[in-house]
Order: C-alpha cells, then structure tokens, then sequence
C-alpha cells in the first residue's frame, strides 16, 4: 500500500509539466502555460498544520533565491481560507487556488481521500520536471536548488528554439504593398483570447500592444496564397514533414515604438476555439526599420529571431513565444496560422465556443 504522504504516480524527471490556468491572490486567471525560462518551484500543501507550516516557514527562509528571473516559486492551496491569508511576495512568490484539485490531479498529487500530496515539485526552464520531494525532505531539496547552473545554461549546453526560418517568401515591392494596405485601412486594436466560462473571447488588456488591420481584397488574398504555396509550404513540408491545407487570418499587424509595441509570452492554441492551429508564422515587412520587436522563445533560452523582409520564422503553436517591445520605428508584420485538413473539422467543432465570428480561413493552393 503507498503511504498517503507519497504520490501513486508521481511525475518523475523529465516529464513535461502539466499546463492550466488557475486563480492566485492578484489575477483570476493566471497561466501557468505563460511561464518559460525560469525555474519553477511549487509547494503543495497537505492541509495539516504539522507538515505544512514547515514547509512554508522553509519557502520563507529562502525567499532571496525568488526574484521571477532564475527562480519563482507558487504555493498550491486547497483550502480558500487558507489560499486568503497566504500572502503574495511579488515577484517572486505567489500562491495558487487549487479549488477542486485540478491542479494536484495533473501532477498526480491527489490522494485517495480526496486531499492533495504534500509535495515539493521543481520546473526547469523548458517546463520539464527536474527535482521533487516530500515536504519533509524540503532543506535537502533548496541545498539543491543553491547548486543550479543559470537558467540561460541549465542545458549544458547552447540551446536553439525548434524554429524554421526561410527568406524571400515575399519580394520587397509585395512587403510594401502589404504595408500600404495597413497605412490606407489604419490598424485597430488587437487583443488576446481567453477562456471565460467555457467561451473563446477576445480580450484587450496590457498583455498586448499591437494594432492589426484585415486585407479584405480577394484579390491581394489570392496573391498572398501564392506566394506561401510556392515558396513557403514546401520547405514546411520538407523540414517540418507537415502538409499545410487551410491558412487562418489575413492581417498585417503593426507594433509601434510610440506605444512600446509588444506581446507578452503566450502560446497560440490554448483555448477550445484556437485548439485547432498547428504552426505560426511571422513574415517581416521592415525587418531594417525597427529596433527590438524580435521574436523570442523562452523554454529555449534567451535567443532571439528576426526573418529579414520578407523572410517567415514558422513555429509550433504550443511554444511559448513572445514579440519583445519595439524601441524605435514600426514593425509591420503578416501573421498567419497554418493547420491541415484534420484540424479543419477540429475548428468547426469548435466555433460554437467563441464569442465573436472568426476571421475566415481558406484552403491553400497546392504548391507547385
């Protein structure tokens, strides 16, 4: 029999962590899915006294190594009067309101008896367990924390984000025609997607700053078709081996030093009406005509990339990313999703969960 102070089935090192979103002191919906590049620590508390208040007192004695850059750390509390006293120290330290157990349920914490494991989890920066332990074997675990190389080198060695990058998609008279289309239409205000009681809804807030217009001309639409089954589909077919079908939004979007342009990190297919996108693509039309504004990766280091005029960086969309603030200039960009037939039937399942018609996608040609 497995005591009720060890996990059944723990998620051992090397395990992807589990993905959620859940509320703490300062947000309702905080993303753990956001964090990347750091190190992570997670408490989980037992709900008794005699194991818990320890394993706090030892998170406090430690709360130098927490600073959101190398280190966070989230207490993991069942118990809503207990969740409301537990302060927050940001950055730094948070807790988590594990309401039902959700969240101990994905780390396989949840006990027989309904309770959770008291349990010490640690995340290295690309979001794979590295170390765990039993509350009461907490000091051992923080001498082992005080031994960890630097996020930027916890690989051992120079990491490189699983990105494409393939140049002259689009001729630099097509990239300025695509920046007219926006200069012409003016650009509006571009918001992220959140899951709010079940729905996909857009939402406009401080976690983006950017300004998007839609290329409605069917024409410019065809031309744009073109290009990416011509010169962008097959690479992605080749280096990829995935057979692109449907292309979702026609949008150039701008980022503008004037209001420090940028897009915090975030994945693209978290939601149950964007669960349907497979890779992302970012195609520059400027690249010489900003400063900042480069993508990044963070599980995979502090890298950045930047596809020159006309070039695209295409990702999957289950990587976290982010777009670093423009310093000087505008960057324009054409921003595309790309998915395969598979998951066509997917997004059509699935539209009844957004709150705002989506933007059309269209098959591609089939390149040549």
């Amino acid at each position: 029999d497995h005591s009720p102070e060890v996990p059944p089935m723990p998620l051992m090192a090397g395990a992807l962590a589990p993905l959620f979103s859940a509320p703490t002191r300062s947000r309702a919906d905080f993303a753990f899915g956001s964090l990347g590049g750091t190190y992570l620590v997670l408490l989980f508390l037992s709900g008794e006294a005699t194991a818990d208040v320890p394993a706090q007192q030892l998170l406090d004695r430690n709360a130098d190594l927490f600073d959101d850059r190398t280190m966070m750390a989230f207490t993991v509390v069942r118990d809503a009067e207990v969740f409301a006293r537990t302060p927050e120290d940001i950055p730094g330290r948070r807790v988590f309101h594990d309401v039902a157990g959700e969240i101990a349920d994905r780390f396989h914490l949840r006990r027989e008896d309904g309770g959770t494991v008291g349990y010490w989890t640690v995340i290295d920066p690309m979001m794979r367990v590295i170390d765990r332990a039993r509350l009461g074997e907490g000091q051992a675990l923080f001498d082992r924390l005080r031994c960890l190389p630097p996020p930027e080198d916890h690989a051992g060695t120079p990491l490189g984000a699983p990105v494409l990058v393939v140049p002259r998609v689009f001729e630099p008279s097509f990239c300025r025609r695509l920046i007219e289309v926006y200069e012409r239409e003016g650009g509006h205000q571009s918001g992220v997607m959140r899951e709010v009681d079940g729905m996909t809804v857009p939402i406009i807030d401080g976690f983006k700053r950017r300004r998007d217009t839609t290329i409605e001309d069917e024409a410019l639409r065809a031309e744009i078709r073109s290009r990416l089954s011509n010169r962008l589909l097959p690479m992605i077919r080749k280096a990829l081996m995935f057979e692109v079908t449907h292309v979702e939004r026609y949008i150039v979007a701008c980022y503008d030093a004037d209001d420090g342009g940028y897009f915090k990190a975030h994945r693209d297919n978290t939601t149950r009406a964007t669960a349907h996108r497979q890779f992302a693509c970012s195609i520059n039309l400027n690249a010489e005509e900003f400063e900042g504004g480069d993508l990044r990766f963070p599980e995979f280091g502090p890298q950045t990339y930047r596809p020159p005029t006309g070039g695209a960086v295409i990702f999957s969309c289950a990587l976290l990313h982010e777009a670093t603030p423009v310093m000087r200039g505008r960057r324009y960009a054409y921003l595309p999703f790309f998915y395969d037939t598979a998951h066509a039937k997917i997004r059509a399942e699935n539209a009844r969960f957004l709150k705002t018609e989506a933007e059309s996608a269209e098959p591609t040609a089939t390149a040549a």
